[in-house]
């Protein structure tokens, strides 16, 4: 069963094919949204919870962010979604191939060809499934949206050094700047462990590739990430330590390897 948005600025023609999607028995949930920057701030929280997305049907000239920059957008996320164009244009059939669309829909769009699609998408998501033949992995680098005086800006995770819960929102803290995303802490936590964030508080997630060091004063233990010093709680304090511990180890190790490779080296140019 298929997992589907669909992304329209015409609010009739996002209800025409949201129950076109609805009543075909291969979709499972068919959710939609009024434009490019709501669609990538529902996939982002779904992508956060875990939560399967196979494809997006989207028009193309919408106010804002368009369809095809949409598309280019979603290469940043770590499992992006399947596209499918479902536009009145047809002039930009070449330039969504050419982005990897699964399909190219005109308005107004006839329920026979809508399955086609359909069956597109469903015969994708098997081929995947069966070449992977493995749990999916992360990509090296994922980007979550962030609203901005009203634009919507990539942040890449890679340059997330912390992250705080402020409510119902959390604060993502970069070298530039700091920015205030609604999701859960919890999920984020879970979503990005495989890329090396760890939490040091119930409050708190923080890049473990950003910790320069591990202080103990008082008992009480903090770590320096950039120029802020952030607190441990007790209860994590063993596995961040025992963290900081395995990657010296491992540094160590590979500058032992190193050493070595260059010792034999240089012995096989005295030969």
């Amino acid at each position: 069963m298929l997992r589907v948005l669909a992304v329209d600025d015409e609010i009739p023609a996002l209800e025409e094919l949201l129950y076109l999607l609805r009543e075909d028995p291969r979709i499972e949930q068919a959710t939609g949204a009024g434009d490019a920057a709501a669609a990538l701030r529902d996939l982002s929280r779904m992508l956060v919870a875990g939560e399967r997305l196979d494809a997006v049907f989207l028009d193309i000239r919408m106010p804002g962010l368009d369809g095809l920059d949409f598309t280019r957008l979603l290469t940043g996320f770590a499992a992006p979604p399947d596209v499918v164009f479902v536009t009145a244009h047809d002039d930009c059939a070449v330039a969504a191939y050419e982005l990897g669309a699964l399909d190219y829909l005109l308005k107004p769009v006839r329920p026979q060809r809508l399955a086609e699609a359909v069956r597109r998408v469903e015969e994708a998501v098997h081929r995947s499934s069966r070449e992977d033949g493995a749990p999916e992995q992360p990509a090296p680098d994922e980007m979550v949206p962030v609203e901005l005086g009203g634009r919507t800006r990539l942040v890449s995770r890679r340059s997330v050094t912390h992250v705080e819960a402020q409510g119902d929102y959390v604060r993502l803290h970069t070298g530039e700047g700091s920015y205030l995303v609604r999701m859960p802490l919890a999920s984020l936590a879970r979503r990005w462990e495989a890329a090396g964030f760890i939490r040091i508080h119930r409050s708190t997630l923080v890049a473990s590739a950003h910790i320069s060091e591990l202080r103990f004063d008082g008992g009480r233990a903090a770590v320096q990430v950039g120029a802020e010093l952030l607190p441990v709680s007790r209860r994590h304090t063993r596995e961040v330590r025992d963290l900081l511990v395995r990657r010296f180890r491992h540094v160590e190790s590979s500058d032992a390897r190193d050493a070595e490779g260059t010792e034999s080296q240089g012995r096989d140019e005295d030969d």
